[in-house]
């Protein structure tokens, strides 16, 4: 059984963009959506993907994802009852972890957050100074929380 480990948060500023190693444009959607389980489909340049998660418990979660034709990927985004989430994903190296920043586009344009995948819930990571505030246990910043409730959308 995969295992997704994950911190997120808020960044305080743009110092981040000074370590990035790569990036990709990102456009998700979901099929199904509740506490368990969500299953999301993404595209991701020439590649795409079928992923399956079920109920967040603490900062861990159960995670399946296969690769899928990016044809049909396609396809099943039209399935989506909810707009698709659109996001440049930055990979960024700091203080010996990599860090994913994605950059929301669409509705959720001007939201920025970072993520951390971990190896257990309790290893300790040392801050970058442009990680702001830790939104890890606010499920409003849920990928599936934002296609039904957009950033831009918020009071």
């Amino acid at each position: 059984m995969a295992v997704e480990i994950e911190r997120k948060f808020l960044l305080k500023n743009d110092l981040w963009r000074e370590s990035i190693v790569r990036s990709h444009v990102l456009k998700q959607g979901y099929l199904a959506s509740s506490p368990l389980p969500t299953v999301r489909v993404r595209t991701s340049d020439y590649k795409a993907f079928l992923t399956i998660k079920g109920r967040t418990e603490g900062i861990s979660r159960v995670e399946f994802e296969y690769e899928i034709p990016q044809d049909e990927a396609l396809e099943m985004l039209e399935l989506c009852a909810q707009t698709p989430i659109e996001k440049k994903r930055h990979i960024v190296e700091a203080n010996g972890h990599i860090w994913e920043i994605d950059v929301f586009e669409g509705s959720n344009a001007g939201l920025v957050l970072a993520e951390v995948e971990l190896d257990s819930e309790d290893e300790k990571v040392e801050l970058p100074d442009w990680i702001g505030k830790e939104v890890t246990s606010d499920p409003r910043y849920y990928n599936s929380a934002l296609s039904k409730c957009p950033y831009s959308t918020w009071e």
